[in-house]
């Protein structure tokens, strides 16, 4: 049994897609970070970074911490959506650590700057531009692959629940620029995954 400490982020339903995913049974508790409950000392034991999500594997006795790390946990414990070994292996990694290095941060600062009271034309400009680079990265990378790391595997799953949030935003001011037909039909692949589907959901607040 995995208990789920998550919110509804993009960050927080890569793994409750990953739990549907794998069929692992597993609880959901929600940590409501507007009400700063990631401060909570019980949370803090699990997630000394005071971010969602964290896992406790109540068959291990092992919690983690970190969406990426939580990912990578599961795939091993269950052989699923993660190669063992090789060039299929190390090519998942790869573009799983690129959704975390690159999609979460960019696009997570480009949302903040848009959003916030005071607007920062440079700023703006700055996250807009470098969201445009990656998401070409990804239509590139899609125009030749089914899913992002060739099979569905943890890079899809850690990718998307980024993409559905911020693509159509994205491709609305890029024009030209941007074709996204790969995208847009990864989207729908991964999109109607009834586990997908269920994950997204998760928690119910």
């Amino acid at each position: 049994m995995i208990d789920l400490y998550t919110w509804t982020t993009p960050n927080g339903r890569k793994v409750s897609i990953m739990l549907e995913e794998t069929g692992l049974p597993y609880t959901a508790h929600p940590i409501n970070i507007g009400k700063q409950e990631q401060f909570a000392p019980e949370f803090l034991k699990l997630s000394p970074n005071n971010k969602i999500p964290a896992i406790l594997d109540r068959d291990t006795g092992i919690s983690v911490f970190e969406s990426g790390a939580i990912l990578i946990y599961l795939a091993e414990k269950t052989g699923k959506f993660l190669p063992a070994s090789g060039a299929a292996r190390a090519k998942t990694l790869e573009w799983l650590m690129w959704q975390m290095s690159a999609v979460g941060p960019i696009i997570g600062q480009l949302g903040h700057f848009m959003n916030a009271a005071e607007k920062v034309p440079y700023a703006i400009k700055r996250f807009g531009d470098e969201s445009l680079r990656i998401m070409k990265v990804l239509d590139g990378q899609l125009a030749n692959n089914e899913y992002i790391a060739g099979d569905y595997s943890i890079a899809d799953i850690a990718a998307y629940p980024w993409l559905i949030l911020s693509y159509a935003a994205v491709k609305g001011t890029a024009g030209d620029a941007l074709d996204g037909a790969a995208i847009e039909r990864w989207l729908k692949a991964v999109g109607d995954r009834p586990a997908v589907v269920k994950g997204l959901a998760v928690p119910k607040v």
